[in-house]
């Protein structure tokens, strides 16, 4: 079976304080599988496609553990690499009311950042896809990583594979290379066709706006994000944006109440866009699918946007009922 899509990062291991409790306010976590590129991998399966994720996992119960994950939600894991190592960890406190969630991350060293940018045979791993997704996540983690990352980008590029990159600067993960940040990504940005960032992105690589962007990344031909207000942890607002080099199309806003879990609904937003784009969806239909998939992702516990195409056309028909029998 060949993929549609490959998406490349690391595959990390969730823990969560539960009941929206405070970081070991007991001895208790949640556990759940995730990381920005594996959860678009799931959500483009559970919107029908061929996904196939391309990672590096220790070779333990955990990192088999988080392979078997992603392969009981359609994903294709027979491209992951198992080695010695670490599994690559982050902790999530939730937020509650005027409290904001608060991430930590326990990665450094871990089995993908320190596997060599040599594991990855990019020409027989992208056989057969049509996209390749990588995120700015991946060159944060480590030097090896986004080594990795440029050579799977170079040789998608010559394989007429499209690319699909999500600037997603952490400056938790970058450290003290962050520094290197904004060249590293404005590398990684030449090559991609579709790039997910908003203006802060553009600022913080270039000194510019989206119209620079388009100016400096030749290959561009679309940029997504989306818009958030915030009037408390539970209660939002979300919007979304497409521009091409011509137009920009933007959705009408969703009101978020009683948020459930929002990690991840920017990697919803991502499949959404992807989606549309793949089956040749006019812009307009294709960011307003995005959205209402990222409005969904809220309701959804764990990093896992686990909503169908119906979901999301029942959400984009306004005739939600209360209880679907």
């Amino acid at each position: 079976m060949s993929a549609t899509v490959l998406c490349f990062g690391e595959i990390l291991l969730r823990l969560s304080s539960p009941n929206k409790e405070l970081l070991l306010q007991s001895a208790r976590f949640d556990t759940q599988v995730g990381g920005a590129e594996a959860n678009v991998a799931v959500s483009l399966s559970k919107l029908g496609h061929a996904a196939a994720m391309v990672s590096t996992l220790p070779d333990s119960p955990l990192g088999r553990a988080c392979a078997g994950e992603l392969q009981r939600h359609g994903v294709r894991t027979d491209m992951l690499r198992f080695r010695d190592g670490r599994m690559g960890l982050y902790f999530l406190t939730h937020g509650a009311g005027h409290r904001p969630a608060e991430v930590l991350y326990d990665r450094a060293g871990s089995a993908f950042a320190s596997a060599n940018a040599d594991t990855y045979d990019w020409n027989a791993l992208l056989a057969g896809c049509n996209w390749l997704h990588v995120s700015g996540i991946t060159p944060a983690v480590s030097d090896a990583a986004g080594e990795a990352a440029m050579r799977a980008m170079a040789a998608a590029r010559q394989r007429g594979v499209k690319i699909s990159f999500d600037c997603n600067f952490r400056a938790r993960v970058w450290g003290a290379r962050a520094k290197d940040a904004p060249a590293i990504l404005r590398k990684l940005c030449e090559q991609a066709d579709l790039i997910f960032g908003d203006e802060r992105d553009f600022a913080f690589m270039l000194g510019g706006t989206a119209a620079a962007a388009f100016e400096s990344f030749k290959q561009l031909q679309f940029i997504a994000c989306t818009s958030r207000a915030r009037h408390s942890v539970d209660v939002q607002q979300l919007s979304g944006h497409l521009q091409s080099r011509r137009d920009t199309y933007t959705t009408r806003p969703y009101a978020l109440y009683g948020i459930v879990d929002r990690i991840g609904a920017g990697d919803a937003f991502a499949a959404g866009v992807l989606h549309g784009l793949i089956h040749s969806f006019d812009p307009q239909k294709t960011i307003d699918f995005a959205t209402a998939a990222a409005c969904l992702k809220h309701s959804i516990p764990g990093d896992f946007n686990l909503a169908s195409v119906a979901d999301i056309e029942l959400l984009l028909s306004e005739q939600q009922t209360d209880v679907r029998r």
